[in-house]
């Protein structure tokens, strides 16, 4: 009952300016963000390194209206990629793009062209881009802009959400050979009419399209915490190499979990950092009960 309460509350910005004034204790934010600034990033990334962990970054922020704003995103992502580089990190490493950070919102191409710079500096360094999915509105444009930086960047990725009743289609398009997609769930709060509502459904879905990718000549690149769905993953990956796909999880969950299955298979962990954190802790506190009762009790335990 209280997800979609959280999930409403995501995109309020009532709720925003309430929130982000409590002075949270640092615990209650750093469990699910690796640091508002770049240097929290890479403290982060050197640990998961070291513990032979890959990892894709996200600068956070989205549904941005202003051109400054947005062109900010994309130097944040350079200055990212050339840290990366200088640390020694950028081979094999990934960045995660919301599009509507960029300006997808706005007039023109400002987001596609934010992109295709972003995408060249990321090759330049030995990295890859993965686009996140938003909400349904901006699905069809996400997937245009896609298909433009791949002429350019075949190795560009897309998340794609099993819980909206489009994707069974979307993935016809998705199966090629080298396409990185990368299979969620779904975060947002989104209607009957474009989405699944039930937990169970959205597991059907999921595997449906786990099923589509893995019998696909892409790259699956499976994003679930879900015990039962990574044993579904193992078995359908069966008879591939390891070196063709890849689970995914988010940074602060199921840490032993991730540990282990990097141990004979690729494990990338998605590490969110910056001071727009709201609007993706939110999206965290409404997946999993447990995750509430940890952000509620930092008030009690202070």
């Amino acid at each position: 009952m209280l997800s979609p309460l959280l999930l409403a509350a995501a995109r309020s910005r009532r709720m925003r300016g309430l929130v982000t004034s409590v002075p949270l204790t640092r615990g209650v934010v750093d469990r699910f963000v690796a640091g508002e600034d770049l240097g929290g990033a890479l403290h982060a990334v050197g640990e998961l390194d070291a513990a032979g962990l890959r990892v894709t970054l996200d600068h956070l922020g989205e549904d941005t209206r202003d051109r400054a704003q947005a062109t900010a995103t994309r130097d944040a992502y350079l200055e990212l990629f050339t840290a990366f580089a200088d640390h020694g990190y950028a081979n094999g490493a990934d960045a995660s793009v919301k599009l509507s950070a960029l300006g997808q919102a706005l007039p023109g191409d400002l987001a596609l062209d934010h992109a295709r710079e972003i995408c060249s500096a990321a090759g330049s360094v030995g990295m890859t881009v993965t686009l996140d999915m938003e909400d349904h509105t901006t699905v069809d444009s996400t997937l245009e802009i896609l298909g433009k930086l791949r002429v350019d960047f075949p190795w560009v990725g897309v998340a794609i959400q099993s819980m909206l009743r489009r994707t069974e289609g979307d993935l016809k398009d998705l199966v090629g050979e080298g396409s990185r997609v990368r299979l969620v769930k779904g975060a947002y709060a989104e209607p009957a009419s474009v989405a699944f509502q039930s937990k169970r459904d959205v597991d059907r879905a999921y595997v449906r399209a786990l099923r589509t990718l893995m019998n696909g000549d892409g790259y699956p690149m499976v994003g679930s915490h879900d015990p039962r769905i990574i044993e579904i993953a193992l078995s359908l990956a069966a008879g591939r190499s390891p070196s063709t796909y890849e689970f995914q999880m988010l940074y602060g969950i199921r840490t032993a979990e991730q540990r282990r299955l990097s141990e004979g298979h690729q494990m990338r962990v998605y590490v969110p950092y910056g001071a727009d954190w709201y609007g993706y802790f939110m999206r965290r506190l409404a997946e999993r009960p447990a995750n509430l009762v940890f952000f509620l009790r930092s008030f009690t335990s202070r």
